[in-house]
């Protein structure tokens, strides 16, 4: 089971990119001889950015300047924000009135958590115990929505936000999908979850029910006289124990998958689909041909321009 969470733990951390510039543009060119206009300044310019792109994860100094506005917030230090200091978020977009209602929200679920459970403790009335579960369930209810309501109140870096889509399908999925408008993607998210939970349901039963068995087939003095030995439990209930890990990972990864969904398809929505496609290939005469390939100077030479509009 360690592995499994594992597992879990590191397809959750690939769900959120670290940091993205935008993959599409809407419109793009490719004209004339490969390297041309570029110096080699640009190439340090380019290979900077990627670099900083690339190698830049979390870090606690972007949180802390983050949430004192000396730079913009992304969303994934907002939602660490709002783990961390509940209501702090709130405090970031001035919406000062919530703060209270926050930590209303959450000390009177937990308090009264715990007096219904003293309740029930001492007389054992069951309505304690529903009580006692409802308080629960406000308290993190409201812990959830600070997080949502701190994000969504963010000011957009672009629309829609690649950065706000992923954390909304993180914390309800198929929410990220209805914020970016692909609201055809929803029911195959929870389809699939659905299908992993059934199978997930499915195997824990069964294991438990050949671990129960096996139970009683192993204790000589049970007067277990089932068609099943041993040796069979054995093997069903290593079986359904394998098939639940596998379904536990599997609706990690739907879960995952659906986070990534939602960032990706966020910032295909600035990509170009028109029609407006060509591809133009033509003879040329390639001036300047030392400045890229050769290391001494060349006479122009003939050769193919190729366009492409997309």
């Amino acid at each position: 089971m360690r592995k499994v969470i594992l597992i879990a733990v590191l397809m959750l951390l690939a769900a959120f990119p670290s940091r993205g510039q935008g993959i599409f543009k809407q419109n793009s060119s490719m004209t004339g001889v490969p390297g041309e206009n570029v110096t080699t300044s640009d190439y340090k310019e380019d290979e900077n950015e990627n670099e900083a792109d690339t190698l830049q994860g979390f870090s606690f100094k972007h949180l802390t300047r983050g949430l004192h506005h000396k730079e913009p917030l992304k969303p994934g230090y907002a939602l660490l924000g709002s783990v961390i200091m509940p209501g702090r978020i709130q405090i970031y977009n001035k919406d000062y009135w919530k703060v209270p209602l926050v930590f209303a929200g959450i000390g009177g679920g937990i308090g009264g958590g715990l007096y219904f459970n003293e309740k029930y403790h001492q007389t054992g009335d069951k309505k304690f115990a529903t009580y006692r579960t409802l308080c629960y369930a406000g308290a993190a209810l409201t812990f959830w929505g600070q997080m949502l309501d701190g994000v969504a109140c963010l000011p957009d870096s672009r629309t829609p936000d690649p950065g706000k889509a992923a954390v909304f399908s993180a914390l309800l999925p198929g929410l990220g999908q209805a914020y970016v408008g692909d609201w055809w993607h929803i029911p195959i998210w929870y389809g699939g979850l659905g299908v992993c939970a059934y199978t997930l349901h499915l195997n824990q039963m069964q294991y438990n029910r050949y671990k129960y068995i096996y139970m009683l087939a192993s204790d000589k003095d049970s007067g277990y006289s089932g068609h099943i030995n041993v040796t069979q439990a054995t093997t069903y209930k290593d079986l359904y124990h394998r098939y639940r890990d596998y379904s536990v990972v599997a609706t990690i990864l739907v879960y995952a998958l659906n986070i990534i969904d939602a960032n990706v398809f966020a910032y295909m929505k600035d990509f170009n689909v028109s029609d407006d496609l060509s591809l133009n290939v033509e003879p040329a005469l390639i001036e300047n041909l030392d400045n890229y390939y050769l290391p001494s100077p060349s006479a122009p030479s003939f050769g193919i321009n190729m366009s492409l509009k997309f």
